[in-house]
């Protein structure tokens, strides 16, 4: 396992579109045991394979209950309505108000190529959504309401 060096907003990476694994092969058991690593190394919530670099499908989450992998995530139902702070591993330092789905359902693929389906309320609604926008060149700024002080 490695850690990985996570992009910065004003990375290009971070404003493209992200292609479906296909083939989940050792590139992707790697890359998925990477970023966990990533993930934790910089005490974050959620990385999306775009932040590391990768142009595919692929993030991880862990809320504190485990690491959840998503390959080729979808969102396929929402409800109701939360606003947060939010912040961003690419985005160092800037927090802001942002309005998300309170409840979440993710399919997706697993490591093992089984689909499997997530619901998540509050953080990990949050952090499923935060995530899959990254697969979508969406960065958090987008969608700020209001920002908060610097973190200093």
């Amino acid at each position: 396992m490695a850690i990985r060096n996570i992009r910065k907003l004003g990375d290009e990476v971070l404003r493209k579109k992200c292609r479906s694994v296909d083939v989940i092969d050792e590139r992707i058991i790697t890359l998925l045991d990477d970023m966990a690593d990533t993930l934790y190394d910089a005490n974050g919530v959620g990385l999306a394979a775009p932040q590391v670099g990768v142009l595919k499908r692929i993030a991880v989450v862990d809320i504190g209950d485990g690491i959840i992998e998503l390959i080729n995530p979808e969102i396929v139902s929402c409800d109701g309505e939360q606003t947060d702070n939010e912040g961003c591993l690419s985005v160092p330092g800037k927090y802001g108000k942002v309005t998300r789905p309170n409840k979440v359902t993710v399919r997706a693929v697993d490591r093992n190529g089984d689909e499997c389906e997530y619901t998540g309320e509050g953080l990990l609604a949050r952090a499923f959504c935060h995530e899959i926008d990254h697969l979508s060149g969406i960065v958090f700024v987008d969608k700020v309401t209001e920002y908060l002080e610097d973190d200093e």
